[in-house]
């Protein structure tokens, strides 16, 4: 046998076996953003059997760019400890006590890195179109490739079935929007509906942030700025920490809810 057959059928083979092996899993996320990637560490920590839909080529989400393409992020004193867990760096900023700047491609791969380790299966390129909707639960999610979607062939997408499913799809909210638009479900908010994410106000932002992460109908939780979205609050640009929480929050709900 060729190299070049060995090489694509080593591919292949691998490929194929990863994906079967998660078409059934505990936990999936729609998403690779910080939080949904900090709360799948956790819950791989755990035990848990979790994988990770990103539609991009790059899993980090809005991490990467840093604010406005400047490659540095701002966190925190009260994530440090989160960050140490991963071993990514971080510098105080002068004369601004309790802030710290975290460059951002270490950030987004160190989370990244940090995730695979604990047995998280990242899947790129892969696009959610539509939500698993049995018995007033959502069940799974609809998968196809970002190619397929974005060129708008009709090509016939696949299932992953899901005890938990998580939004992590950052301002959109897509997955809580599909629940609302295509299932007609009442989310766990004020009105019912997604609330719609309002102005910058980072002090606000972080803390709202974390408060609205959790579960949004059976099945169904947000993390991160999807939660922002869902539950009405500020957004706080290019500070961290807030995502961060929401992800470890996330992973302790989801870890009770499967616990019992």
């Amino acid at each position: 046998m060729s190299a070049e057959n060995i090489i694509s059928r080593a591919i292949v083979r691998k490929y194929s076996e990863k994906l079967c092996s998660c078409l059934r899993l505990q936990v999936a996320f729609v998403g690779a953003g910080p939080s949904s990637l900090m709360a799948a560490r956790e819950l791989g920590l755990a035990g848990l059997k979790v994988a990770i839909f990103e539609r991009r080529l790059a899993p980090g989400g809005g991490v990467w760019g840093g604010g406005m393409f400047f490659n540095e992020a701002v966190v925190q004193d009260n994530v440090l400890h989160i960050l140490d867990s991963f071993g990514i760096g971080y510098e105080a900023v002068p004369d601004a006590p309790g802030y710290y700047t975290v460059d951002s491609v270490e950030l987004a791969s160190g989370l990244v890195f940090g995730a695979k380790k604990a047995g998280v299966r990242i899947f790129n390129a892969v696009s959610v179109e539509d939500i698993v909707f049995k018995e007033q639960r959502v069940q799974g999610l609809v998968i196809n490739w970002s190619s397929t979607k974005n060129s708008g062939l009709p090509v016939d997408p696949l299932t992953v079935m899901a005890d938990v499913v998580v939004d992590g799809t950052g301002h959109p909210s897509e997955i809580l929007r599909c629940a609302c638009e295509k299932a007609q479900v009442r989310l766990n908010t004020e009105n019912g509906k997604l609330m719609g994410e309002k102005p910058m106000w980072v002090e606000s932002a972080e803390q709202q942030t974390v408060a609205g992460t959790g579960q949004y109908y059976p099945g169904l939780y947000a993390c991160g700025m999807s939660a922002t979205n869902a539950s009405g609050g500020y957004r706080m640009g290019p500070i961290f920490g807030g995502m961060l929480l929401s992800g470890q929050k996330l992973a302790a709900q989801i870890s009770s809810e499967l616990s019992g």
